[in-house]
């Protein structure tokens, strides 16, 4: 391996391992399930992308080997990752999971569509 790669593989690992720090402090800190699902999606998001940016990197340096596996792994976090997050932030706000007390703006209180989901009728129980 050539210094400079050694560098960027390096950069690239204490990248991710910082946003992944940040994603555990964020899960342990935050107040609420809100802002602790924005915390997990967004920085492990990143923090992943990075290590995984690393490996390419190492591996097509180091071996001449490009690995396709890897990268459509960089790109299911990607897509994955803030979809789920913000489903499960949705799911807790029509669960009437409560906001911190020290929130201060409830987008979704203000327009009545999103405030109770629609009630699909079900079929009936005997």
């Amino acid at each position: 391996m050539t210094a400079i790669s050694d560098y960027f593989v390096a950069a690239f690992a204490l990248i991710g391992a910082f946003f992944s720090l940040v994603t555990a402090l964020g899960l342990i800190r935050l107040p609420d399930l809100y802002t602790r699902a924005h915390a997990a999606s967004k920085s492990a998001t990143l923090g992943v992308m990075s290590i995984l940016i690393g490996v390419i990197i190492y591996f097509v340096v180091e071996d001449g080997f490009f690995s396709s596996r890897v990268l459509l792994g960089i790109l299911f976090v990607l897509i994955t990752a803030p979809i789920g997050g913000h489903l499960i932030a949705r799911a807790a706000y029509y669960s009437d999971v409560p906001l911190w007390k020290g929130s201060v703006q409830d987008d979704l209180a203000k327009n009545p569509e999103h405030v109770t989901p629609k009630k699909r009728p079900g079929p009936k129980l005997k």
